[in-house]
């Protein structure tokens, strides 16, 4: 496979790019990609991927359009409200990105089809507002092998990390920091966000997904958090917790001892 004329000017800038080259660019045409929650994270992630040449699109989001979202959720306006979230998306973006093929799956994720829907992608992208849904989306991917970028924001604060038991079990999974014990329930309606603090993480998303699409060196074991009142990164090592109930038997320990999250980020819920 080669890129057309049209591509080489439209990805010229990230061709030149000695770690993408025309390789790389083909890489990301033949990605396929899932995106969970089309809310204030999955607007903007979903048009930077579209727009960096990915070449399948696949997005989940049962919830439609409301007036709150607008302030956040770019891709949309006034005329969406009631309207899916997930096909709106696709409609907008197809528009704007004809090469990339969009999908939309306006069905809530569940039990039930979570496998069928996630299965054959290459990445997952955790952009969801729910806790109960996190926690499947990390089952699932777990159980079909497949790497999780996970990304929340709640008030000034953004959090950041990538599940791979595949490549780094010694790092864990999304249950190893937030147990389903841990009854966190915020959401953006409760705590409020400010829009650039989801365009921040949304970009931070995107940047680590084509990272790993094209074959990068990206960060595992690795939680990032961004105070967006100091403008300021933290970064706190992850290790697996040998009683997660998810994933604590299915490798060989790599570390002696387990660990559980600190309790100011579960505070901080993580909800955007």
């Amino acid at each position: 496979m080669s890129l057309n004329n049209a591509d080489f000017l439209r990805y010229s800038r990230q061709i030149l790019l000695a770690d993408v080259g025309e390789a790389g660019q083909i890489s990301l045409s033949q990605a396929c990609v899932a995106i969970v929650g089309v809310g204030g994270l999955g607007n903007l992630l979903a048009q930077y991927l579209a727009a960096g040449g990915v070449g399948k699109l696949t997005l989940i989001d049962d919830d439609k359009v409301e007036l709150s979202n607008l302030p956040r959720q770019l891709l949309f306006s006034d005329k969406d409200i009631g309207e899916y979230k997930s096909a709106t998306a696709v409609h907008k973006l197809s528009n704007a990105y004809p090469d990339c093929n969009l999908q939309a799956v306006t069905d809530k994720l569940a039990e039930h089809n979570s496998q069928t829907l996630l299965a054959h992608m290459d990445l997952v992208f955790d952009c969801t507002d729910d806790f109960s849904t996190r926690h499947l989306i990390n089952l699932t991917c777990l159980q079909v092998k497949l790497p999780l970028i996970t990304a929340a924001v709640a008030n000034f604060s953004g959090q950041l990390f990538m599940v791979d038991m595949e490549s780094a079990p010694e790092s864990g999974c999304y249950a190893c920091l937030f147990p389903q014990d841990s009854h966190l329930s915020q959401t953006c309606q409760s705590v409020g966000v400010l829009g650039p603090m989801v365009g921040v993480m949304a970009s931070m998303q995107a940047l680590l997904g084509m990272n790993l699409l094209l074959g990068l060196p990206v960060p595992t074991g690795t939680l990032l958090r961004f105070d967006g009142r100091a403008m300021r990164w933290r970064e706190a090592s992850l290790s697996r917790d040998l009683e997660c109930h998810v994933c604590g038997g299915r490798v060989e320990p790599l570390r002696n001892q387990s660990r559980r999250p600190d309790p100011s980020l579960l505070r901080e819920g993580g909800y955007q």
